[in-house]
């Protein structure tokens, strides 16, 4: 007979304890303790006494390993994404806000795969088999070899793959409703996402087969359940993007198989997620190069350089605290240009209610945006229009000064071939060849920048343009 055993588990960060407690004494997070209770069979204290007794195989780091064989899927922004295409025994997790279109992606995916002579399964714990045959007419996939199968259980799901030859590609939608017969917790609980995501991995490396799971996420974004489960599988992923805008980012945090912090571009559309081979035009699309306030910052995301306009809005304060909104960029951030803009540019907008948007619902990191931010609160300020053919990007320094950032000429072959004709860059740093289609104005010091500016507001409707000195 099984043995029951109760112990206390943090459903935020995975640790177990003894008794309940209020707070995790691990990661401090409040009420997230919940007893749980599992049932041990004798058989397991066996396996686990004749684990200790058995040998491993060592080797050496000199041994001859194979490359690795990718299965591409088709769709070119995952694969670029991924690596290069499915590792077989990889295993993913795919997390994302609910309604973002995780589920479509996999079954686009899935999908294509069967169409190409790939095997594929996708299992799903949310929704009936009709509702994704549903959904796979609608996306004009219906007719696709996919295995399809409405099961929660993962002693069923391995059972099931068992019986066959392995798949290529194995989708779980999702994690978190999957439970397991030896646990009597509930399912979503640690225990049983835990032993879930262990079983599964156990048989994707076991059978080569790739693995792709579904996570939930929090309302801070963060993947739900433990951590532990983004430690177990290869490679994490975020599908991110804004119900008010049709296009998807698809981010790498995690990946052992290839370069972390790659992104892939999807636009939403009736007929499911359209891959989007150049992004920049995407966000460039529909911009204003006639009113004051925007500005182009050349980013980079991953390894793919993405143009994006950034938009400020500076306006005169009804209260005594001014107002600073930001959406698509750090708050601090924007306040720490706020503050160098005053103390060495003489920008005085303590008085002043100040609103920056990035354009097309992106959000982005990295510092090199403070010079194509501070550029767009000049322009908003002044009233000064920038050049539309014009591109900013640099970090700036708590003493005004203009700090390099990498992947220059990355950057301007971008804003070449999209047809801008100006760049305001670092002095100093990496050294881009200079190319006959864009010039180039080398900044050292914010204060530079806003000499290009007139101090005084012009008046509406005839705004001037800032050009390159």
């Amino acid at each position: 007979m099984a043995k029951t055993t109760n112990e206390y588990v943090c459903q935020s960060c995975g640790a177990t304890s003894s008794r309940w407690a209020g707070r995790c004494p691990s990661c401090g997070e409040w009420n997230s303790i919940v007893e749980e209770t599992s049932a041990a069979s004798p058989l397991d204290a066996k396996a686990r006494r004749k684990s200790r007794t058995a040998g491993v195989a060592l080797e050496g780091l000199n041994d001859e390993v194979p490359p690795l064989e990718r299965l591409e899927t088709g769709i070119g922004e995952f694969d670029r994404v991924i690596g290069g295409g499915l590792a077989p025994g990889g295993a993913m997790l795919l997390a994302g806000d609910p309604g973002i279109g995780k589920s479509t992606l996999l079954l686009q995916l899935a999908a294509k795969l069967a169409c190409e002579g790939k095997s594929a399964v996708y299992f799903s714990g949310e929704e009936a088999a009709q509702q994704i045959r549903m959904r796979a007419k609608r996306l004009g996939v219906s007719d696709a070899p996919l295995a399809l199968a409405a099961e929660t259980n993962v002693s069923a799901i391995t059972a099931a793959l068992e019986a066959g030859s392995p798949p290529d590609l194995i989708v779980i939608d999702s994690i978190q409703t999957l439970w397991s017969d030896m646990l009597e917790a509930a399912p979503g609980t640690v225990s049983q996402v835990r032993a879930s995501v262990q079983a599964l991995i156990s048989y994707a490396k076991r059978r080569t087969s790739t693995i792709i799971l579904v996570g939930h996420v929090t309302k801070d974004g963060q993947i739900a359940g433990p951590k532990v489960v983004e430690h177990m599988v290869d490679t994490v992923l975020y599908f991110e993007g804004d119900n008010s805008h049709l296009f998807r980012l698809l981010r790498s945090v995690k990946n052992r198989f290839g370069p972390a912090n790659e992104v892939g571009v999807f636009e939403m559309s009736g007929a499911g997620l359209r891959e989007v081979s150049n992004p920049s035009a995407l966000f460039l699309g529909e911009r204003d190069q006639v009113s004051p306030g925007a500005a182009v910052f050349a980013g980079v995301e991953g390894s793919r350089p993405i143009l994006i306009e950034i938009q400020a809005l500076v306006a005169p304060s009804h209260f005594a605290a001014p107002s600073r909104a930001v959406v698509g960029w750090d708050a601090k951030r924007l306040s720490m240009i706020l503050a160098v803009l005053d103390a060495r540019c003489g920008l005085k907008l303590g008085n002043q209610d100040v609103y920056l948007n990035v354009a097309g619902g992106l959000r982005i990191s990295e510092p090199a945006a403070d010079i194509a931010v501070a550029a767009a609160l000049l322009s908003a300020h002044s009233g000064v229009a920038l050049e539309g053919n014009t591109v900013y990007f640099g970090e700036i320094s708590l003493s005004g000064a203009i700090r390099p950032v990498s992947h220059s000429a990355m950057r301007l072959k971008e804003a070449e071939k999209l047809g801008f004709k100006t760049a305001f860059t670092p002095a100093f740093g990496e050294k881009p060849e200079r190319s006959s289609g864009i010039t180039l104005t080398a900044l050292r010091h914010l204060s530079e920048l806003a000499a290009e500016f007139e101090t005084e507001r012009v008046s509406t409707g005839t705004h001037r343009r800032v050009a390159a000195g």
